[in-house]
């Protein structure tokens, strides 16, 4: 894997060959969704059927068993033909993309977004088309990282580099909300050149982590300009993938690393995230059901990348990660309600993150992240999503990451009522 990341992924496929590589991966995906979903009907048939006190079925027997087993054996023929006359045609449509053609869908990249954020992590083990490629891209387009590549697709790249990491099912194109972009305002009054990481958000995060650790090892190596400060803005789960490169990249004795001067984790789920741990919880009481445990599988159709968000889980080894050591690590939380709402602060937060998980509290000290005063916020009223475009997030995040950039100094945050800093922290 590390070396299919010396170069980044080969610009969007248009036209014709990528409409069928979608529907070569979509029937792919019609047939194990068919299969899967004649599996956990004959399950739940035959614990129905069988005598109570008996070793629960997992198949029915007879003409039942008959039934099903056409019905799974005909998708599978059906399947395979299509999958492999669509493979077929592919390579006759290999003719490069026209210009036009290469530039990116918002509605076909947040689709495949969402799908590999679900189920990611089968679609890349099963190598269905629709599964995601990590890359850096810039404008929608995957960058290779070469040095006269970049060269020729930032013509004016600078000394500054700003890498922003999207959360769980979302994309690179969608840090683009309501005409705002961190990563474009930050370039407008800072100096940073943007680049955009896109990934499968389905993926365990420690995999992610790794690929992510690669690709910025090559970017370093292959920066056309001096590199004077690199700074990583997270979003959601973005943040534990930029927690676990970092990690990962350490042990590695990787050099980007220790050029990394700050990383920003907006809205970060550091301790887990409350709703997917209720979807565990749900799962095993479906489990301990007889007659329902077969649909305990449906409810488990959810990816390792999401799995991984019920305790925040950056590695393999289970052990707390600490922040990493070298760059100043900013957080900023996000709250439905206000200062006085507590139990909504601590159970719902922004809707999907409480504010104590973004702010990295814990009850236990081991797991607890400690950041530095000054350098933790709340913003009330805001949810998951807004703070991709908040004004208030805006500016601190000029306020954090501009200085000493060659730019103007940024203006003192204005006072409002809806931004402050964390009282734990300063």
């Amino acid at each position: 894997m590390a070396r299919d990341l010396l170069t980044a992924a080969p610009p969007p496929e248009g036209g014709p060959r990528r409409n069928l590589s979608d529907l070569r991966g979509a029937a792919r995906l019609f047939t194990e969704a068919t299969l899967g979903v004649t599996a956990v009907v004959e399950t739940m048939h035959a614990r129905i059927a069988s005598l109570p006190g008996l070793p629960a079925p997992v198949r029915t027997r007879g003409i039942a068993r008959l039934a099903y087993g056409s019905v799974q054996g005909v998708t599978r023929l059906v399947g395979g033909g299509v999958d492999g006359a669509l493979a077929l045609l592919t390579p006759l449509l290999s003719q490069p993309a026209q210009p036009e053609a290469e530039k990116p869908s918002p509605e076909r990249e947040a689709l495949l977004a969402a799908l590999n954020g679900v189920i990611g992590d089968h679609l890349a083990s099963t190598g269905n088309p629709l599964a995601l490629t990590m890359a850096l891209r810039y404008q929608g387009r995957a960058l290779a990282l070469e040095r006269s590549a970049l060269q020729a697709a930032l013509p004016g790249a600078t000394g500054h580099v700003l890498v922003l990491l999207h959360g769980l099912c979302m994309n690179d194109l969608q840090w683009q909300r309501g005409g705002h972009d961190h990563g474009g305002a930050l370039a407008q009054a800072c100096g940073y050149t943007p680049l955009y990481l896109h990934y499968n958000s389905g993926l365990p995060v420690r995999h992610n982590g790794r690929s992510f650790a690669a690709l910025m090892e090559s970017l370093l190596a292959a920066w056309p300009q001096p590199l004077e400060r690199v700074a990583l803005l997270a979003h959601s789960m973005g943040g534990l993938v930029a927690r676990s490169a970092l990690h990962q990249g350490t042990l590695a004795r990787h050099r980007w690393p220790s050029r990394v001067d700050d990383v920003v984790f907006l809205g970060t789920p550091h301790q887990g995230a409350p709703l997917e741990r209720a979807g565990h919880g749900l799962d095993l009481l479906l489990g301990a059901v007889p007659y329902a445990a077969p649909l305990a599988r449906l409810g488990r159709v959810r990816s390792a990348g999401i799995t991984d968000l019920r305790h925040g889980r950056l590695a393999a080894d289970p052990k707390p990660v600490p922040l990493p050591a070298r760059p100043r690590c900013h957080a900023v939380a996000a709250c439905l309600g206000s200062e006085t709402g507590r139990l909504k602060r601590k159970v719902l937060g922004d809707g999907l993150v409480p504010v104590d998980s973004a702010l990295g509290r814990h009850a236990d000290p081991a797991r607890a992240l400690h950041f530095e005063p000054g350098h933790a916020l709340v913003v009330d009223g805001t949810n998951h999503m807004e703070l991709l475009n908040r004004p208030e997030v805006t500016e601190v995040l000029r306020r954090w990451l501009c200085t000493d950039t060659g730019s103007r100094e940024p203006a003192p945050l204005a006072p409002a009522p809806l931004v402050r800093r964390d009282p734990h922290t300063g």
